[in-house]
């Protein structure tokens, strides 16, 4: 099992799934939501307009259509609201309904990025916190899931996430 963190386009993975941070509706957004259907193309909003509403917390699985990904897991994450609405548990509940969605569909390989950390407001150290204890809890017994990417946007991004132990490329 590898769990590593890399600043790098989450959009140029050659990964079996990226994860989108999506929006309930899992209507094309900004930040790396938009990032990821600008790259897939149009038909990706089609099949996410098929999939919606998504919960806070849920994931929803679509193919990757122009990416390299096979596939994207659209996470929904929490808006951060001081700590005081039960983020944390919603943000990690994101993170294993992508996991349990790619160990379904036999995936080997996924990239997450910083879930909830952008329009969301989620404080970075507490979101990769969240997000590096959930993975490991998740992935602690068997499975599919060979490789973890924490796919990183800024330079302090790579920090938080070297900050909770994971080896950073």
């Amino acid at each position: 099992m590898e769990i590593v963190a890399r600043l790098v386009d989450i959009t140029t993975l050659t990964v079996d799934a990226i994860v989108n941070a999506a929006n309930t509706e899992l209507a094309p957004g900004g930040g790396v939501c938009g990032a990821i259907h600008r790259a897939a193309g149009a038909d990706l909003a089609a099949a996410c307009a098929r999939l919606r509403p998504c919960p806070v917390g849920d994931a929803r699985l679509t193919p990757g259509f122009h990416l390299p990904a096979r596939f994207v897991i659209h996470a929904v994450g929490p808006v951060w609201s001081g700590g005081r609405a039960n983020e944390a548990e919603l943000l990690a509940s994101a993170y294993r309904a992508s996991l349990a969605i790619a160990q379904r569909n036999g995936l080997v390989s996924i990239a997450f990025p910083a879930i909830s950390t952008g329009i969301y407001g989620y404080p970075l150290a507490a979101a990769t916190k969240v997000a590096v204890a959930a993975v490991r809890g998740e992935l602690a017994g068997a499975g599919t899931i060979r490789q973890v990417i924490f796919a990183c946007f800024s330079p302090q991004a790579l920090e938080a996430y070297a900050a909770e132990g994971v080896e950073v490329l």
